[in-house]
């Protein structure tokens, strides 16, 4: 793939390979996105090729500031209104009824559709320079499906790096994605029978939501709509992660170290752990829940470079503002779950 900068040209020949039907990845506020022309079905499935995503499991379409976002759902409750006036752009997305002209490749067939306003200035810019604007973007995040999403332009490169050099036509290097996990994804498709529901939660939390609301946010049920991220297991790196209390720490890495078992580790914040340690590499993340979304990601991605028999994070506080961040430890250590069983029995 080629890589861009920023800049105002480099932004219209990305804008120009969307409209011909190409893939382009390019960043976000939340994570990097691998991102197509939303109306165009081939384009949209060379992004489920590129990723290995299921053709059930919908992208989220993006779109600029200025953008007539109506014609994208066949209709807007003014629950949405009230939230795009308080949150886009920013991330949040909004899971609506998908107008009939709208191909449901976006959807994975549903009658749904994942909308969102994204706050980087280099994706408002894409968005601006795309079909004048009035174009989406449907963009699931830019690495392979499954797999720890990326923050930076070389997690990207390094994600697809098997890939033949034209998949991705190109990727736009804007830095470091600012909030560092994915969005926050409401579903007001379902207001007359389910009220607003919290299907995946985010930077911003559903105690805003609900102020903005005025009412309580419902939880996901099983009739509800398939979203990008709700997987069970998500968002893992390679190596096998084991959640542990703080308090359960030294004794799982006792044991570890007596069984000669390779481990790397992750750290909430400066506290008094004074771990005895040979971990292949410690890497500590702060106590704040905005400061630790942004790291999370890449230091998943730094510990899984060591290749450790086991990952050992320890678990971050369950209060409301860590709950995206404790949603996306969850999914990465699912397929894990008898590590940890296995390590306290052994």
């Amino acid at each position: 793939m080629k890589i861009f900068g920023s800049d105002q040209l480099a932004l219209i020949e990305a804008a120009a390979l969307l409209e011909q039907g190409k893939l382009v990845a390019f960043p976000t506020e939340t994570v990097y996105g691998l991102g197509a022309d939303a109306e165009n079905p081939s384009a949209v499935a060379a992004i489920y090729a590129a990723k290995g995503r299921p053709a059930n499991h919908p992208v989220i379409v993006h779109l600029a500031v200025h953008a007539d976002y109506q014609r994208w759902a066949q209709h807007i409750p003014h629950e949405a209104e009230k939230l795009i006036q308080a949150f886009w752009p920013g991330p949040l997305t909004l899971i609506l009824k998908r107008s009939p002209h709208i191909p449901d490749a976006v959807s994975g067939g549903q009658d749904s559709i994942g909308l969102r306003c994204p706050s980087h200035p280099v994706a408002q810019s894409l968005l601006q320079q795309f079909k004048k604007g009035q174009g989406g973007i449907a963009a699931p995040s830019a690495n392979r499906f499954g797999h720890v999403s990326p923050t930076t332009a070389h997690h990207v490169m390094t994600e697809f790096a098997e890939l033949q050099a034209d998949t991705i036509a190109c990727l736009i290097d804007g830095g470091a994605s600012e909030v560092g996990i994915e969005s926050t994804i409401i579903d007001l498709s379902r207001m007359q029978t389910n009220g607003p529901a919290l299907l995946r939660p985010g930077h911003i939390t559903a105690e805003q939501i609900s102020l903005v609301l005025g009412r309580e946010l419902t939880a996901a049920d099983q009739s509800a709509p398939r979203v990008s991220g709700a997987l069970d297991a998500h968002y893992a790196p390679r190596t096998p992660v084991v959640l542990i209390k703080q308090h359960e720490l030294q004794r799982v890495i006792d044991k570890l170290e007596a069984n000669q078992q390779s481990f790397v580790l992750m750290t909430c914040g400066s506290g008094q752990l004074n771990l005895s340690t040979s971990a292949l590499m410690t890497h500590q993340l702060p106590s704040d829940a905005k400061a630790y979304a942004h790291g999370l990601y890449a230091g998943l991605r730094l510990l899984d470079e060591k290749k450790a028999q086991v990952m050992l994070v320890e678990l971050p506080p369950q209060d409301e503002a860590w709950r995206g961040v404790n949603d996306r430890l969850r999914r990465a250590a699912f397929d894990s779950l008898d590590v940890l069983k296995k390590l306290k029995n052994n």
